[in-house]
C-alpha cells in the first residue's frame, strides 16, 4: 500500500478524527489514531484487522503480535490482550479496517471450496498473522467504497464481504482460518470455555468445570487452552479481572482495594502484586499516569465519536 492507495483515502474520509467508528457496513469498523499509544487492555473478539497505514502491537501473554500494511491479524476467539499503536503521526495516522468474522459463513465457504490437498490440522494461538494478499485489499477497498454509495450497501456489501472471507480461506494461512470455523475442533472447544470463563471471571471456580464445558480432560484442556491463548486458564481469568479492575478505577473512580474485591480478589496484596506484574505499576500510580495522559479504559461500546456515514463506537483506547 502507498500513500495514494484508495483504502487510505477512504478510511481518512470516513474516520476523520482519532477514534473507532462503526460504519453503515455490517460488521465493519474504521480506526484512526494520530500518535503512538500506551499499552491498554482490550478484548479481541473474532475479527480481521487490516491495516492501511501505521503499525500496531498486540501482546497476548508474553508474545507480541505486530501487524501493519504488510501483515493482517485475525483473532479467532475472545482474547484479553494489551494493545498499543506503535507507529503513527499526524501526517501519517494509524488507519485500520476491522471486520467481524462470521464463522457460520466461513464454515459454509470452507465446505463449498475445500482445500485441494490435505493439510495437517494447524496448532496455533488464537491470534494469527498472515502476509497481506492483494486480493483481500482489493475486496476491502470495494467494500469501503460503498460508504460513498449507501444505496448500494444492502445489495453489494454481502458480496464484497464474502469475497474477503473467501480470500482468507484460500490465501496464505488459509488452513488456520478454516480451522476456526470448524465445529468439533480443539479451537471451537476452547472457544466455548472462553465464553464460559468470561461470564464468570469474578467467581472462584475449579478448572475442572471449564474443562467440562470444553468437553476435555483436565490435562488436555490445559494443554490446548495454553496453545491457543498463550496463558493458563487461571492466568486468563486473572487478565480478565485485572482489565475490569483497571476500568473500574478509571471510569468509576473506585479505589484499588474496592476494585480488586469487586472483580473477585479476596486479598488486596495479591491484587496489587498481580496488577504490577500485568501493568508495570501499582494500581494507584498506574491510574494516575493514565489520567495524566488523558486516557481511560472504556467499556466495550463506550467512549464514542461520530463521523460522516458512520455510527459511533468505542474510542481510541479500544483500538484494534
Amino acid at each position: 500500500m502507498s500513500d495514494q492507495d484508495p483504502i487510505i483515502d477512504l478510511i481518512r474520509r470516513h474516520a476523520p478524527a482519532d477514534g473507532t467508528f462503526e460504519t453503515s457496513l455490517p460488521g465493519v469498523k474504521l480506526i484512526r489514531c494520530a500518535q503512538p499509544t500506551l499499552p491498554m487492555p482490550v478484548i479481541y473478539e473474532p475479527t480481521l484487522c487490516l491495516v492501511a497505514q501505521g503499525r500496531k502491537q498486540a501482546m497476548l501473554g508474553k508474545t507480541a503480535f505486530v501487524y501493519d500494511r504488510s501483515r493482517y491479524l485475525i483473532a479467532s476467539v475472545d482474547l484479553p490482550v494489551m494493545g498499543s499503536v506503535i507507529e503513527a503521526s499526524a501526517e501519517a495516522p494509524y488507519l485500520c479496517m476491522q471486520l467481524d468474522l462470521d464463522t457460520v459463513e466461513l464454515a459454509e465457504l470452507s465446505i463449498r471450496y475445500p482445500q485441494k490437498a490435505p493439510v495437517r490440522q494447524p496448532r496455533s494461538s488464537g491470534l494469527l498473522l498472515n502476509d497481506v494478499d492483494p486480493g483481500v485489499v482489493e475486496a476491502a477497498t470495494r467494500l469501503l467504497r460503498l460508504l460513498d454509495r449507501p444505496e448500494d450497501i444492502d445489495a453489494l456489501a454481502p458480496l464484497a464481504t464474502r469475497e474477503i472471507l473467501y480470500r482468507l480461506i484460500t490465501g496464505p494461512g488459509g488452513a488456520a482460518v478454516r480451522h476456526m470455523a470448524q465445529a468439533g475442533t480443539h479451537l471451537s472447544q476452547i472457544a466455548r470455555a472462553i465464553v464460559w470463563i468470561r461470564a464468570r471471571f469474578r467467581e472462584a471456580f475449579p478448572i475442572e468445570q471449564a474443562a467440562e464445558v470444553a468437553g476435555m480432560s483436565r490435562s488436555a484442556f490445559h494443554a490446548h487452552f495454553k496453545a491457543i491463548t498463550l496463558m493458563s486458564p487461571l492466568e486468563f481469568r486473572t487478565q480478565l479481572r485485572l482489565q475490569e479492575a483497571r476500568r473500574l478505577m478509571l471510569s468509576d473512580n473506585l479505589d484499588a482495594a474496592t476494585a480488586g474485591f469487586t472483580v473477585g480478589y479476596a486479598s488486596p496484596s495479591q491484587f496489587s502484586r498481580d496488577y504490577v506484574r500485568a501493568f508495570g505499576l501499582p494500581p494507584a500510580k498506574d491510574t494516575q499516569r493514565l489520567r495524566q495522559v488523558g486516557t481511560e479504559t472504556p467499556r466495550e461500546g463506550e467512549g464514542r465519536r461520530r463521523a460522516p456515514s458512520t455510527r459511533p463506537t468505542a474510542s481510541t483506547r479500544a483500538l484494534v
